[in-house]
């Protein structure tokens, strides 16, 4: 975001670069902008969080925030400056239904006090409801200026891609297959004080089905990841609590679960998903070696190029070539990268979290249809988002993660956004309950 000239943290998407200073607390990093006593300010902090539910804790480390807060950290900072010219970047990607609709009625009031508000989405219903004017750009060109509300939503992406955008791929009618991954009452501690622990955690993901996770960022989605992927192993005694493909693995690392045909797709794109100074052939190379990448502990320069020139050309990443760093690479096009390198192992459990953060809209359906190609195909398929429409459009079931604990499972033709953005914000308390009342009041 930009204030007034004064540089302030654009949208902490992943992947970017923020002002933010990751060894200090939220409220440390919000007095370098704002003024005022830093007991006055997380007072503040509290204050707009709730309003606006952007709630954040003042005293944590921005370090350990998930992506989502670090934004919510950046709205919040912004919104305290009582700015003439406010920029937002997508400040409605961490925000369920009632919240956004909450933010977009404070938009309109800080509209009709005199201040000038420059909204950048993806989103288009977003821009149809909150904007006067549309300015379009494709490939860093003006392709159109309009009037949202008098476009449809299908104009405005043909404006945005210039092409249509291709329906949905329809799923598959079948019966899911066997169950390739299993959490049975997982309970995780966590040693971090601004971490989430987990508390009794059921999953069931199966062959030939999506599975989502809703949740407003910061109640564990992070966590979660971490313990499915093996980057945080439970002790031997603990090991059934996570199963994949029918075996115990909760004790086993990221390399031994991947053996089994697992894959993931991380949020946090650089620095997890790649590694910046690399190349995208050798980033290919450490998730992709076994596709005969490498052979008696040599790599192949050949086929580690084959690879990474299918990756670039079947999911359109705009870079250079195969020997551009990633670090060079825009966050939708290493979105991208890392999303074609992984749906290219082919493998049996997929874990996808957010998986379009960053992508035009042309690129967010496509990868959408890939996901949902590959589950009419037979993968089991888990993904974590912070977009309720887009669980909406490819999941078969759905479970909300509100702060310790996961709702049971919600069936997406049966239940509304609204729904889902009461659970996630506890409506009817914690865990089960909030589904509970969904289910209650779907056989009424």
């Amino acid at each position: 975001m930009e204030l007034r000239g004064q540089p302030i943290p654009s949208s902490s998407r992943v992947g970017r670069r923020t002002l933010t200073f990751e060894t200090l607390t939220v409220v440390q990093n919000i007095s370098l902008i704002v003024p005022g006593r830093r007991s006055e300010l997380s007072a503040r902090i509290h204050a707009l969080g709730g309003e606006f539910g952007l709630a954040v804790d003042p005293d944590a480390i921005v370090h350990d925030l998930s992506v989502g807060e670090r934004q919510r950290v950046e709205i919040i900072r912004c919104l305290l400056l009582a700015p003439e010219l406010l920029i937002l970047d997508e400040p409605a990607s961490v925000l369920p239904p009632q919240s956004v609709k909450r933010l977009f009625e404070t938009l309109r009031a800080l509209q009709a006090n005199g201040m000038a508000i420059l909204f950048i989405s993806h989103k288009l219903d977003e821009i149809k409801e909150l904007c006067e004017t549309a300015t379009i750009l494709r490939l860093g060109k003006v392709t159109g200026r309009v009037d949202p509300r008098t476009q449809t939503a299908s104009d405005l992406a043909t404006i945005m891609i210039g092409r249509a955008i291709p329906p949905s791929a329809a799923a598959v009618a079948h019966v899911p297959g066997e169950k390739r991954l299993e959490l049975t009452g997982l309970n995780f501690i966590n040693d971090d004080p601004f971490g989430v622990s987990l508390e009794r955690v059921d999953l069931a993901v199966r062959s030939g089905e999506i599975i989502g996770i809703a949740g407003i960022s910061g109640n564990g989605q992070k966590e979660l990841a971490a313990l499915i992927s093996g980057e945080i192993a439970l002790s031997h005694v603990a090991r059934d609590d996570i199963r994949m493909m029918g075996e115990s693995v909760g004790h086993l690392g990221v390399a031994e679960r991947r053996r089994r045909g697992f894959a993931s797709m991380p949020e946090d794109r650089l620095g997890c998903g790649a590694v910046p100074e690399m190349s995208l052939s050798d980033n290919s190379l450490l998730t992709a070696h076994a596709q005969g990448l490498a052979e008696r502990g040599f790599i192949r320069r050949d086929a580690e190029e084959t690879y990474t020139r299918d990756c670039i050309s079947s999911f359109d990443v705009r870079t250079s070539g195969p020997d551009a760093e990633a670090s060079a690479l825009s966050g939708g096009n290493l979105q991208k990268f890392i999303v074609g390198r992984e749906l290219l192992l082919q493998p049996r459990f997929l874990l996808v979290a957010q998986p379009t953060w960053g992508v035009d809209v042309g690129a967010a359906s496509a990868i959408r249809q890939r996901l949902v190609a590959m589950r009419n195909a037979g993968t089991a398929i888990l993904v974590i988002s912070e977009e309720i429409d887009e669980l909406f459009d490819i999941c078969d079931h759905l479970h909300v993660l509100y702060k310790e604990h996961l709702t049971t499972a919600l069936a997406t033709s049966s239940t509304t956004a609204e729904q889902v953005g009461a659970c996630m914000m506890g409506a009817d308390g914690p865990g089960g309950n909030a589904a509970q009342a969904v289910e209650r009041e779907n056989h009424v």
